[in-house]
């Protein structure tokens, strides 16, 4: 981590979360270490589906030659409906390591996650290499994870899908709006979702928009980053991954540039 990403306690500054409701503590956590205080806006609530059709889906995804499993919550929603313990060792592929270590957890064998935790470093992979003739299974939720189908099908591998969850969204309120408005200080927004963060700026009022729109951001991939650039977003800043410490890393760092900046 920079020498410099500490930011002194009694200097607060505010990180605005995009996590779905009630998954905000380990960013919380990390956050509070760096002094910053965060707030919690989530654009929409998680919910794991439990219905036969979904169970019969997942059982159809178990005997293929790839199973591709998007997020936490895909892999908390499986381990629901299905034994893990009876996928074949080293069919499993997670888009990161925090759901690889859920996925060992229930029981998967030999779980291959890439040291990049996005949708790019999981198609790097080896194991998504040569797929051709390959029935490969994509364990995820509506929306989000756009390029993994795509790439998958061009490689030459039969996709089967399996929505295992779904995202409910969230209105802000008035009295989330107001607190928006009245934050002070210096705002770091953290961004691991493109969708969440297309969902949540249409619903903030023009001038907090522009606020916003000058605040630093912190990225999870630097796809994330021009995509924020797109939106409107100036400072742009890019983390070592999507987990809370890198996150709050980068935002601690763009906080200290900016305060050195301008002193």
């Amino acid at each position: 981590m920079n020498r410099h990403a500490y930011v002194p306690a009694d200097m607060p500054w505010h990180l605005i979360s995009l996590r779905p409701q009630g998954q905000h503590d380990a960013l919380r956590c990390a956050a509070a270490r760096q002094g910053a205080r965060t707030v919690a806006l989530s654009p929409w609530r998680l919910v794991l589906r439990g219905d036969d059709a979904t169970r019969e889906q997942l059982q159809q995804a178990a005997v293929c030659d790839r199973l591709l499993f998007t997020s936490p919550a895909a892999a908390q929603a499986a381990a629901r409906l299905l034994p893990l313990s009876t996928l074949a060792p080293g069919s499993v592929v997670a888009v990161g390591e925090g759901t690889a270590r859920i996925l060992r957890r229930h029981g998967a064998r030999q779980v291959q996650a890439p040291a990049r935790m996005d949708s790019e470093g999981l198609l790097a992979l080896p194991a998504m290499q040569d797929l051709q003739g390959l029935r490969v299974a994509l364990v995820t939720a509506p929306g989000g994870r756009g390029m993994i189908a795509p790439q998958v099908m061009a490689r030459g591998a039969q996709l089967l899908r399996v929505d295992v969850y779904d995202r409910v969204p969230l209105q802000l309120g008035s009295a989330m709006l107001d607190r928006l408005q009245a934050l002070r200080g210096s705002t770091v927004l953290a961004v691991s979702s493109g969708e969440a963060l297309r969902s949540v700026l249409p619903q903030l009022p023009a001038e907090l928009l522009a606020r916003w729109q000058q605040a630093p951001v912190v990225a999870a991939s630097a796809r994330l980053a021009d995509l924020a650039r797109e939106l409107g977003f100036t400072s742009c800043h890019v983390a070592a991954g999507p987990l809370p410490a890198q996150l709050v890393a980068s935002a601690a760092a763009a906080i200290h540039t900016a305060r050195t900046t301008t002193t």
